[in-house]
């Protein structure tokens, strides 16, 4: 059973290396959902609404502000994972000194290229593809094509893997975008509303598809996802990857 197990990840993930065609790609999908939200928020419906006066003068520049701020570290953290290396190992890394035992691991490559895990440390592995050995909580990506530290998966929206190095500014895009997209599900609810009830929504029609598409987006596609995401992530602080979830 365990093998066929194995079997069937191999056979999924060796398919893994054409995602490196989509490369900036999906940074341009990324942006271009920003856009379309950004329009739809700003420009078509909250932006016009700081000239009516009273109340939805106030209401305008509260959404705005906090739109704005979330946008910014949205943005920020999303291209901080995306330009941060997740971590890799080291050339021709080796275990550290053994501080309990006093001795030095014995462990090299050239005895062991063989071998899946040291006797003595089963925690420490071999990576066949990479032609030496990877320490604990550390993956070969197929997409990346090396050993990553602290692997928690390959993510396809930002183009890069999620490790050791850039996992703390992943966690925040998730968390920042899931404030951002409830503030457009909550600020565009009124117009959605408004829209059923009333039969109309002013603007064009060019504006009105707009503000269904960002409502859409944010409501489902980003709230299902994300909420799932979040759960799975708050186990990965505790030592669980996904790769082990």
């Amino acid at each position: 059973m365990h093998r066929s197990g194995a079997a069937m990840a191999w056979n999924v993930f060796k398919f893994c290396t054409a995602l490196r065609g989509l490369g900036s790609i999906m940074i341009l999908l990324v942006l271009g959902v920003v856009g379309v939200t950004y329009y739809a928020v700003v420009l078509t419906n909250y932006g016009p609404a700081l000239y009516d006066g009273g109340l939805d003068s106030v209401t305008a520049v509260a959404v705005l502000i906090l739109f704005h701020c979330l946008l910014v570290m949205l943005l920020w953290s999303y291209f901080s994972v995306v330009l941060t290396d997740a971590g890799s190992v080291p050339p021709n890394w080796r275990p550290a000194l053994d501080e309990e035992r006093g001795e030095a691991d014995p462990l090299n490559a050239s005895e062991f290229s063989g071998a899946q895990s040291d006797p003595l440390n089963p925690r420490i592995r071999y990576c066949r593809k990479c032609n030496q050995l990877k320490p604990p909580r550390c993956h070969h990506c197929s997409v990346c094509g090396r050993c990553i530290l602290k692997m928690d998966h390959h993510c396809v929206w930002v183009v890069n893997c999620v490790g050791a190095l850039n996992y703390k500014y992943f966690l925040l895009f998730l968390l920042y975008t899931f404030l951002e997209t409830s503030l457009v599900t909550l600020s565009l609810l009124p117009h959605f509303i408004s829209f059923f009830s009333e039969g109309e929504i002013p603007g064009t029609p060019g504006t009105l598809a707009t503000t269904f598409l960002a409502f859409g987006m944010a409501s489902l596609t980003y709230h299902s996802d994300l909420c799932n995401r979040l759960h799975q992530h708050f186990y990965v602080i505790n030592g669980v990857s996904l790769l082990q979830f």
